[in-house]
């Protein structure tokens, strides 16, 4: 009874070398065939641009905080409300409400919305919200002037949904 001795030969290191390299390559084929076909990951056109505006846009959006206009935003249901009101409490005066609902990561569910001013200081609209985690941006306008621009993380089981 001869055993052979062979053992761990140059053939089977090649075939698991092979097979190692085989195995990341596909899995990095599936993650970036996922990647590509997912969100773009494209936050702004141009960064340079981007750059230049940004002092522009932080002075204006410190105007906005200093003005004390606050908006309350609730959603029931189908039925989203926006509530907006000066720094005295009162219903601000505005003329257009819109908020733009955005997934944090993908934007297949992304939707804009332009509100229903139902009272002063108060705008409504019936869409369906999905569940989930949402970022809605909304601003606020008075004869055609941003009045305030501001944007909330919100998850829609904080509205019992």
């Amino acid at each position: 009874m001869n055993a052979s001795p062979r053992g761990f030969t140059g053939l089977h290191m090649l075939l698991s070398i092979s097979a190692f390299f085989a195995v990341v390559i596909a899995v990095n084929v599936t993650m970036a065939f996922y990647a590509s076909s997912s969100w773009s990951g494209l936050v702004v056109e141009n960064t340079y641009v981007a750059s230049q505006e940004f002092n522009g846009k932080a002075a204006a959006m410190k105007a906005m905080a200093a003005s004390g206009v606050e908006g309350v935003l609730s959603v029931n249901g189908r039925e989203i409300r926006y509530d907006i009101h000066d720094g005295n409490g009162e219903p601000a005066i505005i003329d257009e409400v819109t908020l733009n609902f955005k997934r944090p990561v993908g934007d297949h569910e992304d939707f804009h919305l332009t509100l229903r001013k139902t009272g002063e200081g108060r705008f409504e609209a019936d869409h369906e919200v999905a569940v989930g985690d949402w970022i809605v941006e909304a601003t606020s306008r008075r004869n055609g002037a941003v009045i305030m621009h501001e944007a909330k993380r919100i998850d829609t089981a904080e509205f019992g949904q």
